[in-house]
């Protein structure tokens, strides 16, 4: 039966379509994997942003150190500048070296002992060592006595040493030249313990420190005297070993106009050229 206003114009949807059980099971197990791909994409972003973090944050590696060089690391002394001797030859005018010991000429030096007037110093230093002595018999059925073999002495420069002082008699630089020297004047020192004071003229040997040396004085002895016993057929060949001391000064030949500076008796002073 037909109602009065006409045709019936519901619009409404018809109700959908059952869907059948295995296709709503399908779609089930499709969610479900899509749900778990996007979960380990989500876990793996995380991961690598929080590693992205972690490195950011960590410090980073040290370089290898660069090589020490221990010499110029290590502390260096300090240079010693002062002069041990101020006044190197107190009564020579202009006289001084900044490498010699307290060595200053006697206030009164024999005239024989005066070195040839055209040298001038060159080195002044003091020694400390012994004078070796020998038992020995000059001749058959002569009394046995002491001999004189030769010094054994070091020179020094302030506190270094300077030369070795040895028989002959002979100095040895530590640069390895050498002088001889041989005797031309003596004359008995101050204190009668002490042996003589010297003259000598000189052979030098080598480049170095004792090449220009024409001439070396010994004076101020101290001690080194042959012993005054000890000597006798019982003991031919035994050695006395004499303690001494003295200072040497070595001269060279004056250049032309330079000043001369020597140890000498007042009465000889020295000659300019």
């Amino acid at each position: 039966m037909q109602s009065m206003d006409g045709p019936s114009n519901d619009t409404s949807a018809a109700p959908a379509a059952p869907v059948p059980a295995r296709s709503r099971c399908s779609r089930a197990r499709g969610a479900r994997r899509g749900a778990r791909a996007m979960a380990v994409v989500g876990l793996g972003c995380v991961g690598f942003l929080a590693g992205l973090a972690a490195c950011a944050d960590a410090e980073p590696p040290a370089r290898p150190a660069a090589p020490v060089d221990r010499a110029a690391s290590a502390p260096q002394p300090a240079l010693d500048t002062a002069s041990p001797d101020t006044a190197w030859l107190v009564n020579v005018a202009g006289a001084r070296r900044e490498t010699a010991g307290p060595v200053q000429c006697p206030r009164h030096v024999p005239e024989a002992l005066n070195p040839p007037a055209d040298t001038t110093l060159e080195l002044a230093w003091p020694a400390s060592g012994v004078q070796i002595y020998a038992c020995t018999q000059a001749k058959p059925g002569e009394a046995p006595g002491w001999a004189l073999e030769g010094p054994h002495a070091v020179l020094t420069a302030g506190r270094a040493v300077a030369a070795i002082h040895f028989a002959g008699p002979s100095w040895q630089g530590l640069d390895g030249s050498s002088v001889k020297g041989a005797r031309l004047a003596s004359a008995d020192a101050p204190d009668a313990s002490a042996v003589p004071w010297l003259l000598m003229s000189a052979a030098p040997s080598g480049a170095g420190t004792f090449a220009r040396t024409t001439h070396i004085q010994r004076l101020e002895t101290s001690g080194g005297k042959a012993p005054a016993s000890g000597c006798d057929a019982a003991h031919l060949g035994a050695k006395a070993l004499v303690p001494y001391q003295a200072n040497y000064y070595f001269y060279r030949t004056a250049s032309s106009g330079e000043a001369i500076h020597q140890c000498r008796s007042e009465r000889g002073k020295a000659a300019k050229p």
